[in-house]
């Protein structure tokens, strides 16, 4: 089957063909969950202004929403979109749990207050289901259902009709086991819907005027952990107490792999070179030594987005 223009998607996503090929993508476009193409004569500032009206009126429609918030800038968009919508309607909902660096959690708190909207903490338990502590390339899927059911029996108890996430097309490109169970669990993406892609969801934010358009990804604490090393509480500790000393340090994306005990530290190419002078490094790993690692390297290839994703 051919997949029709997807009219919001950059270059940038255009040019990989496995998303226009993908069973998720094939599966999403039979069953009509895309909206339909704007036309091809439209300049960018108008193709945002229609996908912005066209997606505040599905969520009039949804009347009640839930939104799962993770404190990214594509749940942000979501519940931006929500918000404007449905006002008090609508309720972000973050689940913590020790996997969710503590700096996060608070930026979280900050991007909901920024938007108006309402905000609440939901505690999760991830960490005591044996086959998530297991960390096989299946992880997220256990730690995407444990949040489902926690926001189901939410929205339950509060009249929410619909939970919403912050899945868009760009996650069809890549292993994504929680967007399977998403899906199990009747959670609605609208980004989706709706054919935008992380770069136009970061060109809308920035339309919006959102300050955090540019906020980088932060994946949780326990994808930097190899897979097949067991999740514990104290890996947890060490990785987001090693971050939080780098991001301290000026590095703004950062990402401490643990590998056997040893950190491997990621980021972006252009900040190589600053982490590997020798009084930076020695620095780096004193601290790093301290909270629990055997050994420091900087990897010279940098910070790559799912590097340690694995299939199950």
């Amino acid at each position: 089957m051919r997949t029709k223009c997807l009219c919001l998607l950059t270059r940038e996503t255009r040019k990989h063909a496995s998303l226009m090929n993908s069973t998720a993508t094939q599966v999403y476009e039979r069953e009509g969950r895309y909206s339909p193409p704007m036309g091809k004569d439209i300049n960018p500032e108008d193709m945002i202004d229609q996908a912005h009206g066209r997606l505040l009126q599905a969520m009039k429609k949804r009347g009640k929403v839930l939104v799962a918030f993770s404190g990214g800038v594509d749940s942000g968009l979501v519940l931006k979109l929500a918000h404007d919508a449905l006002g008090d309607s609508c309720l972000a909902a973050i689940g913590d749990s020790p996997s969710l660096p503590r700096r996060e959690l608070e930026a979280a708190q900050g991007m909901a207050a920024e938007i108006g909207a309402p905000f609440k903490v939901v505690e999760l338990r991830e960490l005591e289901n044996e086959r998530y502590r297991e960390n096989t390339g299946f992880r997220c899927y256990y730690c995407r259902t444990e949040l489902a059911s926690a926001l189901k029996d939410l929205a339950a108890v509060s009249g929410f009709t619909t939970i919403a996430d912050g899945a868009n097309v760009s996650d069809l490109s890549d292993y994504r086991p929680g967007l399977k169970a998403a899906d199990e669990n009747g959670f609605w993406h609208p980004l989706i819907e709706f054919r935008l892609d992380k770069p136009a969801v970061r060109a809308m934010v920035r339309h919006l005027g959102l300050s955090w358009h540019d906020k980088p990804s932060s994946p949780c604490l326990s994808s930097r952990i190899k897979t097949g090393e067991r999740v514990t509480l104290e890996k947890l500790a060490m990785i987001e107490e090693g971050e939080d000393f780098l991001h301290d340090f000026g590095f703004r994306v950062v990402r401490v792999r643990y590998i056997g005990g040893a950190a491997r530290i990621e980021v972006p190419a252009e900040d190589v070179s600053r982490i590997s002078d020798p009084p930076v490094l020695e620095e780096v790993e004193t601290r790093l030594k301290e909270v629990g690692f055997a050994s420091v390297e900087v990897d010279p290839k940098g910070y790559r987005q799912g590097s340690m994703n694995k299939r199950a």
